[in-house]
């Protein structure tokens, strides 16, 4: 059984705020969102924990968070699941 996170281990996105990502057999992932994860794989793949790291703060400024709160709300997604394994890039 897949443990429950608070927080999706790929972007660090909030899951209450998320429907979930969903597994290859349609069941709904607890522990990575519908941004990061669907149909049991990554939606973007190849990409550095840097590059994740960028991309969340490009959508927080999106809708409208500044820009010092972005590096406030990234700093931590290094230590995230996704990234403990595969700290330089995920297939």
């Amino acid at each position: 059984m897949e443990r429950a996170y608070k927080c999706c281990q790929s972007c660090g996105m909030p899951m209450k705020r998320d429907s979930g990502g969903t597994h290859g057999d349609g069941t709904i992932s607890k522990m990575y969102c519908s941004h990061c994860f669907q149909d049991g794989k990554f939606t973007v793949r190849n990409i550095t924990v840097d590059d994740m790291k960028e991309r969340v703060k490009g959508k927080l400024k999106e809708v409208g968070f500044p820009g010092f709160l972005t590096g406030f709300f990234t700093r931590n997604i290094h230590k995230l699941e996704r990234w403990k394994s595969h700290p330089l890039a995920v297939e």
